[in-house]
């Protein structure tokens, strides 16, 4: 069996669960703080609900996939990689979304959680529901994104699911670690290296779903002959040309080939490809270039803290979690 598809999303959810579990850590640091200590079972409810919340979503996906592929078999070399591409976009936006918004959110992350917090608690009544809800939603953001890359890649059965599970694992072990015994645990530079492995990820998403498109299109063209003409472009240019992708960049086949140790660990986790095509190289390229770029700015970049807004330095929220 290849585990080798569990890598990414192990990557993945190991970063996003922390960022969960950071905000369930602060959220019961503050609850002590505040002698609000009954109202813990709400937040593990927020976590276990959430969980749950993600893997039905991700079902649910999985079911829709599955409808339309037998539903109409006839067309389903067209959208079982339609559907991938599709289901890839949306997951390089989610994820390219989430790692620069967390970036610039973190040194204001324990801020925004203890301002949620108080607001909860004002109201006797309802300060349960509302801290249910605010572990809720960051636990069905992080959830929702790793569901839609493993979707995203559903062609590689269950083992994503597995990677998942253990970057959950994982993540609630370093929860665990900072906020129960105290460890410490050098949380930017965590983040710092997760977020350089996410954005390699995510670019070889952008390679592996224009590949995705490209197959559907090659795939429509060859059963129908109406749309023949979708492939005929490069062919008058270019030897061994793709369907939509223009010509080849290189062909490392006999070389390092993306089936075999070690290109199938390249291909599963940064979605290094053996046979490379100019529009997937210049998308490549695009996305570091932009997404990487407002990436490391944003890690170089000392937002001013503004008292009158709420936001605290992070060694304060860490001294006002301790005390």
């Amino acid at each position: 069996m290849d585990f080798s598809s569990a890598l990414p999303t192990f990557i993945i959810t190991l970063r996003e669960g922390v960022e969960a579990a950071l905000v369930v850590g602060i959220v019961l640091a503050l609850l002590k703080k505040a002698k609000r200590t009954k109202l813990n079972p709400w937040v593990y409810a927020g976590v276990v609900v959430g969980l749950l919340a993600s893997a039905l979503v991700g079902i649910l996906f999985g079911w829709i996939i599955q409808f339309l592929g037998t539903s109409n078999q006839q067309y389903t070399p067209v959208i079982e990689p339609l559907l991938e591409a599709v289901f890839g976009v949306a997951a390089i936006v989610m994820l390219s979304w989430m790692l620069i918004w967390m970036t610039q959110q973190a040194r204001t992350l324990k801020a925004q959680v203890e301002g949620a917090v108080a607001s909860a608690l004002k109201d006797d009544a309802a300060a349960g529901w509302g801290v249910f809800s605010l572990i809720l939603i960051a636990v069905l953001r992080e959830g929702f994104e790793t569901v839609l890359f493993i979707v995203a890649k559903f062609q590689q059965g269950s083992i994503p699911a597995i990677g998942a599970l253990s970057g959950i694992a994982v993540a609630a072990g370093i929860g665990v670690l900072l906020f129960k015994w105290g460890i410490k645990i050098d949380i930017r530079r965590f983040f710092q290296i997760m977020g350089v492995l996410l954005l390699l990820i995510v670019a070889g998403l952008v390679v592996s779903s224009m590949g995705d498109f490209d197959e559907a299109v090659r795939s429509l063209s060859q059963m129908n002959r109406e749309s023949e003409s979708l492939c005929f472009y490069y062919e008058r240019f270019a030897k061994n040309p793709s369907c939509i992708l223009g010509p080849m960049v290189w062909n490392a086949t006999q070389v390092l080939p993306q089936d075999k140790f070690p290109g199938i660990i390249l291909h599963t986790l940064f979605g290094y490809p053996d046979k490379l095509y100019i529009v997937q190289a210049v998308g490549y390229l695009l996305f570091l270039i932009t997404i990487g770029g407002i990436y490391f700015r944003s890690l170089g970049s000392k937002n001013p803290v503004s008292t009158r807004n709420g936001n605290i330095p992070s060694s304060a929220a860490e001294k006002s979690i301790r005390s």
